[in-house]
């Protein structure tokens, strides 16, 4: 099968945005200007194609990243529609990691708000091209000019402005185009579909001049050429802006920013012509990097050897495993046996499709640059890479947050027990920031995600999809533990009881490190006292016992532990014996260092009527928080804070009925902190007496 769309007008692009700016609203009125659907579907009708898990169309938001494939101007432009709950970012990590560009969504009351600069953030960390789109211009407040100084010095980002709005919440009619010079005003009739271009009204010549103005000299700077050319005739011709914006926007130079309001099917098309002319194409990236050897680089071609990632898997009801692969060189046939260089296994691919949120269209060969899902790759992870054996190549994987909140769960009758850990297997196959563990000295299988309405989501799953119906405890906080001081001493493992007995004995010291550093472990032993083959078991002692503390039971992090001396038995040593004295040893040097519990802390943001500010304020600082700004925005008053996570279970509800219903707020994970004593105390009290701490 012969490649249908060239590659040059192929593009991958993903919406990313705040929670509740319109993501989900903008995928629609996409699908519908391109053709793709025929129907707008509304969010708040629960009608939604991205929306299609029964959870999103109950709760009105969107939880999984939905793809989709539509073609405008014969162009194809494969979409994938994130979310914006700080509870699933991952969705929209693991979808920016194989994006080529992305729409940033604003709104244009709320502006740049936390998730935000977060999603800004991590399309930065994969260096995505981003056009900026500020919709909700119908809504009381709106502010177009205020959210371009938002992205300007809140993201870092060189905004510039290719429409400006005209008129703004119910006098918004139109956008003015800055290139052509020209207003485009919607056809309220048309569903958006048509508009008049006429002369830009009077009151606007003046604002128009002076953002065109900002337009040229903004894309003159980046070409010396056509800053000559600039300052000889102080304009620039349209080819000449749009070729610069081009080169300027894939190279991240410059953030182009249209404005409209999609729920009133308003300059959505603008911004879809938007994407076909300023974000790059496939091959326009550069040549991906193998991971393990940077000299070999696989250009996106179709002649090229092949090569893929995998991003995403899901569980179809019909089809098993399906695992979403983005296609970087070469091709692959259904049918055909593929390897899988992250697992080092051979991989036989089942069936290729082609998705269109949670329909599938079965095709015959996947090409370069294509977003496709693939059924059979059942011993495929989230983040392998897909190659040929005889080629291998790694690509760069994805990183993921730990879970900072658990439950335990079980199932309520014992024939649902093997249910269970089927359907926890599955859904932890699909979300890398879902764990699963067993606690082996309380017999409680234990879940972890991201936040209460991540485990609300995934109890839910198991009782709709897998028919699990199970018994939840209270949320409990991902606690760590880490040493304060440093400390070294000596554990000797000796035991013998008739025949051969177990000797280990190992020296160590423990330093703490800065927080994030994470775990180090230094062998320092000379003269063989340890000989060399154990020396990689007392490593993974030390490292069994960071899973569960000695402190509070939780896991250990940011600690070096040097290995200095020890001894050991011609006969008596082993493996095993090595392991236990060094994870003993541990143990007993950790509790000498002053051990401290950390917390996660986030970074809150709460929006308010002006007449609830001291109210929320007080909410915070009960909560052991503490207010670092305050702000007002489209007459809305926001408050920024720190918290623990600990004390923020419920917060909704409180919010809710102490601003009746009027304010809202949003969380982001921050960082570890240390607990205060008495807390600590309480919490370690509590652990011995439930038998978590060994």
């Amino acid at each position: 099968m012969a490649r249908q769309v060239p590659l040059k007008n192929v593009r991958n692009i993903g919406i990313m945005a705040h929670i509740d700016a319109g993501k989900t609203t903008v995928s629609e009125r996409i699908l519908y200007y391109t053709g793709r659907s025929h129907k707008i579907g509304e969010v708040h009708d629960g009608a939604a194609t991205m929306d299609w898990m029964i959870q999103e169309q109950e709760r009105g938001i969107t939880i999984t990243s939905a793809a989709t494939t539509c073609m405008w101007k014969d162009h194809m432009i494969s979409l994938i529609d994130t979310p914006g709950h700080v509870d699933f970012t991952m969705e929209v990590e693991r979808s920016l990691r194989v994006l080529d560009g992305a729409i940033a969504l604003f709104c244009a009351v709320g502006g740049v708000q936390p998730q935000s600069e977060t999603v800004w953030h991590q399309s930065e960390r994969y260096e995505v091209p981003k056009i900026a789109f500020v919709n909700k211009m119908d809504r009381i407040g709106a502010d177009f000019f205020d959210v371009v100084d938002g992205i300007t010095n809140q993201l870092g980002a060189n905004a510039v402005p290719v429409v400006i709005p005209i008129g703004a919440s119910e006098t918004f009619t139109g956008v003015v185009d800055l290139i052509t010079m020209k207003a485009l005003i919607f056809n309220e009739d048309s569903k958006g579909a048509e508009w008049d271009e006429v002369e830009i009204p009077a009151d606007l010549i003046e604002s128009a001049k002076e953002w065109r103005n900002n337009l040229v000299e903004k894309c003159a700077e980046q070409d010396e050429a056509m800053m000559e050319k600039y300052f000889a005739e102080g304009d620039l011709t349209e080819t000449e802006l749009w070729t610069i914006l081009r080169k300027a926007t894939c190279s991240r130079q410059v953030v182009p920013v249209y404005c409209g309001s999609a729920f009133k099917n308003k300059g959505v098309q603008q911004v879809l012509d938007g994407v076909i002319k300023l974000l790059p194409a496939p091959n326009e990236i550069p040549p991906i990097i193998c991971t393990k050897n940077p000299a070999n680089q696989r250009k996106v071609d179709d002649n090229e050897v092949f090569s893929a990632l995998a991003f995403k898997i899901m569980s179809d009801k019909h089809m098993g495993k399906l695992t979403y692969i983005r296609l970087y060189s070469g091709t692959m046939e259904a049918g055909t046996t593929i390897w899988n260089s992250t697992q080092q296994k051979k991989q036989r691919i089942g069936r290729l499709l082609r998705m269109h949120a949670n329909r599938q269209e079965a095709i015959d060969m996947a090409v370069a640059g294509d977003i496709v899902a693939v059924a059979g790759l059942t011993e495929t992870k989230t983040g392998d890479t897909l190659c040929t054996q005889d080629n291998e190549i790694h690509l760069e994987a994805m990183e993921f947050p730990a879970p900072v909140i658990s439950i335990s769960i079980k199932p309520e009758s014992k024939a649902d027990n093997e249910k269970l850990g089927e359907a926890l297997h599955r859904l932890a196959d699909e979300d890398p920031t879902f764990t699963v563990s067993f606690d082996q000295e309380t017999s409680e299988t234990i879940i972890s995600g991201m936040g209460e309405l991540h485990l609300e989501i995934i109890v839910d799953r198991l009782r709709r999809e897998f028919g699990v119906v199970a018994e939840v405890g209270r949320p409990e906080v991902a606690y760590r533990e880490t040493a304060t001081t440093a400390s070294n001493g000596s554990y000797k493992h000796s035991k013998q009881s008739g025949g051969r007995g177990q000797y280990g004995h190992v020296v160590l010291s423990l330093e703490p490190r800065n927080p994030g550093e994470g775990f180090e472990f230094v062998n320092a032993v000379v003269g063989g006292r340890i000989p060399q083959e154990y020396i990689p078991s007392c490593e993974k002692g030390v490292i069994q016992a960071l899973t569960a503390g000695p402190f509070a039971g939780y896991p250990v992090v940011d600690m070096k532990v040097t290995l200095t001396d020890g001894s050991y038995h011609d006969v008596d040593s082993s493996d095993f014996a090595f392991q236990i004295a060094a994870r003993q040893g541990f143990k007993e040097l950790f509790l000498k260092g002053n051990p401290e519990l950390l917390e996660p802390v986030m970074s809150i943001e709460v929006t308010t009527p002006d007449e609830f500010m001291g109210a929320v304020n007080g909410t915070i600082c009960q909560r052991r928080g503490r207010i670092e700004a305050m702000d007002e925005r489209g007459g809305m008053k926001i408050v920024k804070g720190m918290v623990p996570l600990s004390e923020m279970f419920g917060y909704s509800n409180t919010i809710r009925s102490l601003t009746q219903g009027r304010a809202s707020f949003s969380m982001t994970f921050e960082h570890y902190e240390a607990v205060p004593f008495s807390i600590a105390e309480d919490v370690v009290k509590k652990r011995r007496e439930a038998g978590k701490v060994r």
